[in-house]
Protein backbone atom coordinates (compact mmCIF):
# COMPACT_ATOMS: atom_id res chain seq x y z
CA UNK A 1 0.00 0.00 0.00
CA UNK A 2 2.88 2.37 1.02
CA UNK A 3 3.73 2.75 -2.73
CA UNK A 4 0.11 3.94 -3.83
CA UNK A 5 -0.60 5.99 -0.76
CA UNK A 6 -0.31 9.09 -2.53
CA UNK A 7 -0.20 8.01 -5.89
CA UNK A 8 -1.26 10.51 -8.66
CA UNK A 9 -0.49 13.26 -6.02
CA UNK A 10 1.74 16.54 -6.46
CA UNK A 11 3.82 17.63 -3.41
CA UNK A 12 6.16 20.94 -2.81
CA UNK A 13 8.74 20.13 -0.26
CA UNK A 14 10.26 23.71 0.92
CA UNK A 15 13.70 22.70 2.71
CA UNK A 16 13.54 19.17 1.18
CA UNK A 17 17.36 18.83 0.20
CA UNK A 18 18.49 18.19 3.55
CA UNK A 19 17.77 16.32 6.49
CA UNK A 20 14.22 15.84 7.93
CA UNK A 21 12.78 17.48 4.40
CA UNK A 22 14.77 15.04 2.32
CA UNK A 23 13.88 12.03 4.65
CA UNK A 24 9.90 13.63 4.11
CA UNK A 25 11.03 13.92 -0.07
CA UNK A 26 12.08 10.57 0.08
CA UNK A 27 8.95 8.88 1.56
CA UNK A 28 6.64 10.61 -0.15
CA UNK A 29 8.24 10.04 -3.63
CA UNK A 30 8.40 6.33 -2.96
CA UNK A 31 4.58 6.84 -1.96
CA UNK A 32 4.09 7.39 -5.44
CA UNK A 33 3.97 11.17 -5.23
CA UNK A 34 5.47 13.57 -7.85
CA UNK A 35 8.20 15.90 -5.81
CA UNK A 36 9.04 19.94 -6.14
CA UNK A 37 12.47 20.16 -3.57
CA UNK A 38 13.67 22.84 -2.47
CA UNK A 39 16.54 24.66 -0.63
CA UNK A 40 18.68 27.25 -0.72
CA UNK A 41 21.82 25.54 -1.41
CA UNK A 42 21.83 24.46 -5.18
CA UNK A 43 23.79 21.39 -5.16
CA UNK A 44 21.92 19.83 -2.08
CA UNK A 45 18.81 20.81 -4.14
CA UNK A 46 20.25 18.66 -7.19
CA UNK A 47 22.06 15.97 -5.09
CA UNK A 48 18.40 14.94 -3.51
CA UNK A 49 16.31 15.46 -6.58
CA UNK A 50 19.07 13.06 -8.49
CA UNK A 51 18.90 10.41 -5.75
CA UNK A 52 14.96 10.60 -5.55
CA UNK A 53 14.91 9.90 -9.56
CA UNK A 54 17.77 7.41 -9.77
CA UNK A 55 15.04 5.50 -6.77
CA UNK A 56 12.59 5.38 -8.96
CA UNK A 57 10.80 8.47 -7.94
CA UNK A 58 9.37 11.57 -9.53
CA UNK A 59 11.03 14.59 -8.79
CA UNK A 60 12.15 18.10 -10.07
CA UNK A 61 14.10 20.72 -8.22
CA UNK A 62 13.86 24.42 -7.47
CA UNK A 63 16.87 25.94 -5.47
CA UNK A 64 16.16 29.13 -3.52
CA UNK A 65 14.81 30.86 -0.20
CA UNK A 66 11.25 30.15 0.02
CA UNK A 67 10.44 32.93 2.59
CA UNK A 68 11.04 35.02 -0.47
CA UNK A 69 7.56 35.70 -2.44
CA UNK A 70 8.85 35.09 -5.44
CA UNK A 71 10.79 31.52 -4.80
CA UNK A 72 7.39 30.58 -2.95
CA UNK A 73 4.97 31.42 -5.85
CA UNK A 74 7.77 29.75 -8.47
CA UNK A 75 7.93 26.53 -6.32
CA UNK A 76 3.98 26.17 -6.31
CA UNK A 77 3.76 27.18 -10.09
CA UNK A 78 6.22 24.69 -11.10
CA UNK A 79 4.46 21.97 -9.19
CA UNK A 80 1.45 22.85 -11.12
CA UNK A 81 3.04 22.45 -14.39
CA UNK A 82 5.46 19.58 -13.89
CA UNK A 83 2.34 17.21 -12.50
CA UNK A 84 -0.69 19.40 -13.12
CA UNK A 85 -2.05 20.23 -9.13
CA UNK A 86 -0.75 21.06 -5.75
CA UNK A 87 -2.05 18.38 -4.05
CA UNK A 88 0.66 18.67 -0.58
CA UNK A 89 2.39 21.39 0.97
CA UNK A 90 5.55 20.72 3.24
CA UNK A 91 7.32 23.17 5.08
CA UNK A 92 10.49 21.82 6.41
CA UNK A 93 12.77 24.68 6.11
CA UNK A 94 14.16 26.67 9.34
CA UNK A 95 17.75 27.91 10.11
CA UNK A 96 18.78 27.53 14.23
CA UNK A 97 19.03 30.07 16.71
CA UNK A 98 22.77 32.13 16.96
CA UNK A 99 24.58 29.99 19.39
CA UNK A 100 23.64 31.35 22.96
CA UNK A 101 21.30 33.59 22.14
CA UNK A 102 19.05 35.18 23.99
CA UNK A 103 17.08 38.80 24.52
CA UNK A 104 19.78 39.56 26.34
CA UNK A 105 22.22 39.45 23.21
CA UNK A 106 20.21 38.97 20.16
CA UNK A 107 20.67 41.43 17.07
CA UNK A 108 17.52 43.23 15.46
CA UNK A 109 18.68 41.44 11.80
CA UNK A 110 19.04 38.34 13.65
CA UNK A 111 15.91 38.51 14.75
CA UNK A 112 14.08 39.35 11.85
CA UNK A 113 16.29 36.36 10.18
CA UNK A 114 14.99 34.26 12.14
CA UNK A 115 11.18 35.25 11.81
CA UNK A 116 11.86 35.32 8.05
CA UNK A 117 12.78 31.76 7.76
CA UNK A 118 10.60 30.07 9.92
CA UNK A 119 7.62 32.44 9.85
CA UNK A 120 8.18 33.77 6.38
CA UNK A 121 8.53 30.76 4.68
CA UNK A 122 5.34 29.39 6.06
CA UNK A 123 3.33 32.52 5.05
CA UNK A 124 4.23 32.99 1.48
CA UNK A 125 4.15 29.23 0.40
CA UNK A 126 0.57 28.64 2.02
CA UNK A 127 -0.61 32.07 0.54
CA UNK A 128 0.51 30.49 -3.17
CA UNK A 129 -0.46 27.27 -2.42
CA UNK A 130 -3.30 28.00 -1.02
CA UNK A 131 -6.03 29.57 -4.23
CA UNK A 132 -5.08 26.34 -5.86
CA UNK A 133 -6.09 23.92 -3.32
CA UNK A 134 -9.05 25.92 -3.07
CA UNK A 135 -9.99 25.56 -6.62
CA UNK A 136 -9.66 22.06 -6.26
CA UNK A 137 -11.41 21.36 -3.47
CA UNK A 138 -8.01 19.06 -2.19
CA UNK A 139 -5.21 19.44 -0.24
CA UNK A 140 -3.26 19.18 2.55
CA UNK A 141 -0.44 21.95 4.07
CA UNK A 142 2.03 20.43 7.07
CA UNK A 143 4.09 22.69 8.37
CA UNK A 144 6.96 22.12 10.64
CA UNK A 145 6.99 23.53 14.41
CA UNK A 146 9.29 22.63 17.31
CA UNK A 147 8.81 22.11 20.64
CA UNK A 148 11.16 25.47 21.40
CA UNK A 149 7.67 27.33 21.23
CA UNK A 150 7.16 26.09 24.74
CA UNK A 151 10.40 28.33 25.82
CA UNK A 152 12.19 25.38 27.13
CA UNK A 153 15.30 25.43 24.91
CA UNK A 154 15.57 29.41 25.18
CA UNK A 155 16.36 31.85 22.18
CA UNK A 156 14.23 34.21 20.40
CA UNK A 157 13.53 34.50 16.84
CA UNK A 158 13.71 30.78 16.74
CA UNK A 159 10.64 29.98 19.16
CA UNK A 160 8.98 33.19 18.56
CA UNK A 161 8.49 32.22 14.81
CA UNK A 162 7.63 28.33 15.52
CA UNK A 163 5.03 29.27 17.67
CA UNK A 164 4.04 31.96 15.39
CA UNK A 165 3.43 28.98 12.98
CA UNK A 166 1.20 27.04 15.03
CA UNK A 167 -1.13 29.98 14.99
CA UNK A 168 -1.05 31.10 11.78
CA UNK A 169 -1.46 26.77 10.46
CA UNK A 170 -4.90 26.45 12.88
CA UNK A 171 -6.11 29.69 11.43
CA UNK A 172 -5.31 28.64 7.85
CA UNK A 173 -7.01 25.25 8.98
CA UNK A 174 -9.94 27.10 10.03
CA UNK A 175 -10.57 29.41 6.84
CA UNK A 176 -9.83 26.39 4.21
CA UNK A 177 -11.64 24.01 5.54
CA UNK A 178 -14.62 24.11 3.64
CA UNK A 179 -12.59 24.18 1.08
CA UNK A 180 -11.53 20.32 1.85
CA UNK A 181 -8.04 21.42 2.30
CA UNK A 182 -6.44 20.81 5.68
CA UNK A 183 -3.43 22.50 7.43
CA UNK A 184 -1.67 20.56 10.65
CA UNK A 185 1.45 21.63 12.26
CA UNK A 186 4.23 18.36 12.80
CA UNK A 187 7.05 19.75 15.82
CA UNK A 188 9.91 17.17 15.02
CA UNK A 189 12.97 15.80 16.67
CA UNK A 190 15.54 14.35 14.65
CA UNK A 191 19.10 13.92 14.10
CA UNK A 192 20.29 16.59 11.60
CA UNK A 193 23.16 19.20 10.97
CA UNK A 194 21.12 21.24 13.39
CA UNK A 195 21.16 19.21 15.81
CA UNK A 196 24.32 17.29 16.00
CA UNK A 197 28.20 18.61 16.55
CA UNK A 198 30.06 20.18 19.92
CA UNK A 199 28.44 23.53 20.14
CA UNK A 200 24.84 21.91 19.81
CA UNK A 201 25.38 19.48 22.68
CA UNK A 202 27.18 22.09 24.97
CA UNK A 203 24.06 24.45 24.63
CA UNK A 204 21.92 21.12 25.66
CA UNK A 205 24.12 20.48 28.73
CA UNK A 206 23.90 24.24 28.98
CA UNK A 207 20.26 24.87 29.31
CA UNK A 208 20.20 21.89 31.56
CA UNK A 209 22.36 23.26 34.01
CA UNK A 210 20.13 26.15 33.84
CA UNK A 211 17.10 24.30 34.62
CA UNK A 212 14.99 25.03 31.40
CA UNK A 213 15.57 21.49 30.09
CA UNK A 214 14.70 18.52 32.31
CA UNK A 215 17.12 15.40 32.67
CA UNK A 216 14.59 13.57 29.92
CA UNK A 217 14.49 16.16 27.53
CA UNK A 218 18.39 16.52 27.49
CA UNK A 219 18.91 13.58 26.64
CA UNK A 220 16.48 12.86 24.32
CA UNK A 221 17.99 16.03 22.53
CA UNK A 222 21.84 14.64 22.92
CA UNK A 223 20.17 11.15 21.18
CA UNK A 224 17.80 12.10 18.10
CA UNK A 225 16.53 9.77 16.15
CA UNK A 226 17.12 9.55 12.53
CA UNK A 227 14.64 11.83 10.49
CA UNK A 228 13.45 8.31 8.36
CA UNK A 229 11.44 8.22 11.68
CA UNK A 230 9.40 11.23 12.07
CA UNK A 231 8.81 11.60 7.72
CA UNK A 232 6.10 8.78 8.00
CA UNK A 233 3.83 11.29 10.23
CA UNK A 234 4.36 14.08 7.23
CA UNK A 235 3.83 11.13 4.50
CA UNK A 236 0.15 10.01 6.46
CA UNK A 237 -0.65 13.65 7.27
CA UNK A 238 -0.32 14.26 3.13
CA UNK A 239 -2.71 11.28 2.57
CA UNK A 240 -6.44 10.34 2.22
CA UNK A 241 -5.77 8.08 5.50
CA UNK A 242 -6.00 11.44 7.53
CA UNK A 243 -8.84 13.22 5.49
CA UNK A 244 -10.82 15.20 8.79
CA UNK A 245 -7.52 15.63 10.44
CA UNK A 246 -6.62 19.22 10.30
CA UNK A 247 -6.05 22.18 12.68
CA UNK A 248 -3.57 20.04 15.32
CA UNK A 249 -0.48 20.22 16.47
CA UNK A 250 1.82 16.96 16.65
CA UNK A 251 5.06 15.82 18.04
CA UNK A 252 7.14 13.27 16.41
CA UNK A 253 10.70 11.94 17.61
CA UNK A 254 12.36 8.74 17.44
CA UNK A 255 9.58 6.10 18.52
CA UNK A 256 7.15 9.07 20.16
CA UNK A 257 4.32 10.27 18.55
CA UNK A 258 1.64 13.16 20.54
CA UNK A 259 -0.22 15.69 19.88
CA UNK A 260 -0.80 19.09 21.96
CA UNK A 261 -4.43 19.42 23.28
CA UNK A 262 -6.08 22.74 21.91
CA UNK A 263 -5.51 25.54 24.69
CA UNK A 264 -8.21 26.42 26.87
CA UNK A 265 -8.80 29.09 29.24
CA UNK A 266 -9.68 28.02 33.06
CA UNK A 267 -11.58 30.04 35.11
CA UNK A 268 -9.66 31.95 38.01
CA UNK A 269 -12.96 34.60 39.07
CA UNK A 270 -16.19 35.84 36.66
CA UNK A 271 -18.55 38.41 37.50
CA UNK A 272 -21.31 40.29 35.51
CA UNK A 273 -19.56 43.52 34.04
CA UNK A 274 -22.77 44.96 33.59
CA UNK A 275 -23.69 44.58 37.20
CA UNK A 276 -19.84 44.99 38.77
CA UNK A 277 -17.35 47.36 38.84
CA UNK A 278 -13.68 46.23 37.23
CA UNK A 279 -11.83 43.55 39.81
CA UNK A 280 -9.52 45.57 42.05
CA UNK A 281 -5.52 45.25 41.96
CA UNK A 282 -5.93 43.31 45.56
CA UNK A 283 -9.01 41.42 44.09
CA UNK A 284 -6.83 40.43 41.24
CA UNK A 285 -4.05 39.46 43.31
CA UNK A 286 -5.60 37.39 45.37
CA UNK A 287 -7.31 35.27 42.39
CA UNK A 288 -3.49 34.95 40.78
CA UNK A 289 -1.85 33.73 44.12
CA UNK A 290 -4.61 31.31 44.48
CA UNK A 291 -4.57 29.58 41.88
Amino acid sequence: MTDTLLAGRAAVVVGGSRGIGRAVAQLLAACGAGVVVNGRDPEAVADTTEALVASGGRAIGLAGAAHVEATAVALVQACREEYGSVDVLINCAGIAEPAGSSILSVSSAQFNDLLDAHLGTVFYTCRAAAPIMVEQRRGSIINSGSVAFLGNYGGTGYPAGKGAINGLTVAVSAELAAYGVRANVVCPGAKTRLSTGDDYEQQIRELHARGLLDELSMRASLDPAPASYVAPLYAYLASDMAEGVTGSVFLASGGFVGRFERPVPSVLGYRDHHACQPWSIPELHALVARD
